[in-house]
This record gives C-alpha cells, structure tokens and sequence, in this order.
C-alpha cells in the first residue's frame, strides 16, 4: 500500500523535471525507536521553550489549541508505535541560497509528499507532517544512511490505519483574513 502511494506521490511534478526526491520508508523498530526518541527530545525542548504559537481570544486557532497541543503530546510520546515513518528527502542543501532558488527547491518536494498523504488518506491511512525530528537531521542521517552533506531531509511523516473517517472541515481563519486581492 505504501509503495501505491509513493507511485502516485513521484507523479507530482518538480521544478526543470528533476525529480531530487527520495523516499526513506522506516519499519525497523529499532530505527523507528532512535527517530522517535530524537523527536520526543526536541518537542519537550520547543514546548518547554514556551515558544509554541499562542493567540488572542476569540481566534479560531486558540479554540483548537488545546486539541492541537493534545494531539502533538500524543505523537511525541507514541511515535515509536507507528507501523512505519517515511522520511521524505530532496537532493541538495539549500539552507543559504536565495529565497527564489529556496522555493524552487520545496516546491519539487512538497508537492510529491503532499500527493503521497493524499493517496494514504484514501487507502485508510493517517498520515502527519512533522518536522521535529530536524533539529537532529544529521544524527537522524546516521541512523538511516542518508548521506546528509548532499541530501536533506525535509520532514518525517508517521503512516498508521486512521481509526476514524468522519473528517469535517478544520476550523480556519476566515478567507477575508488571508486572501489579498492585487495588493496586500
């Protein structure tokens, strides 16, 4: 089922057709244990940093933030469990270019991993985009050999059955609050 969605997922397109995605699909359980264990590290530093985002009363984000941070609590302390993580990778390092070569790059590998977490949400599965794990990419590199001076991860996406499908749509800003029309 994985390998369904990754062939979907590589029918995206990519910035000249150069297609720099790889696919890194972890199952082994040691490996899961080190990625998760290098996540949960990172989410108690960010959430004890007291840097997570916080809004004004009345926002539609504060509503759900207790149902966010709940969830993310979830996550960090259940990554280990999930059947398998698929860490998504983009040839190159583009961290000091400019903002212009920076946008060509993400948008040749968002697209592709966009598609593959559509293609799990059809088949039955869950699927997360996360990103904590990156403040120990290198380390993570090392467990998975990806070789990192010529390869960046860009995030890691945990893949589980859903246990429900009474999706609604998410409570958002509304659309006057972040559509500009011919200016800003």
């Amino acid at each position: 089922m994985i390998e369904e969605c990754l062939s979907l997922a590589i029918q995206a397109p990519s910035g000249s057709n150069r297609q720099g995605w790889h696919f890194v699909v972890v199952g082994d359980a040691e490996r899961k244990a080190k990625l998760a264990a290098m996540y949960l590290e990172t989410y108690e530093a960010f959430y004890a940093s007291g840097k997570s985002a916080t809004f004004p009363e009345g926002d539609p984000r504060a509503q759900r933030r207790p149902k966010v941070l709940d969830s993310a609590r979830y996550l960090a302390d259940n990554l280990h469990r999930v059947p398998w993580m698929l860490i998504p990778c983009q040839e190159g390092r583009v961290y000091s270019t400019p903002s212009a070569s920076q946008a060509g790059w993400w948008g040749s590998i968002i697209p592709a991993v966009w598609s593959f977490m559509l293609a799990a949400r059809e088949r039955g599965l869950g699927t997360a985009w996360t990103t904590m794990h990156l403040r120990s990419e290198r380390e993570a590199a090392a467990v998975l050999g990806i070789p990192y001076d010529n390869v960046t991860q860009v995030g890691l996406i945990p893949v589980a059955y859903s246990i429900g499908t009474d999706f609604k749509p998410a409570t958002r800003l509304g659309l006057d609050e972040v559509c500009h029309w011919d200016e800003w």
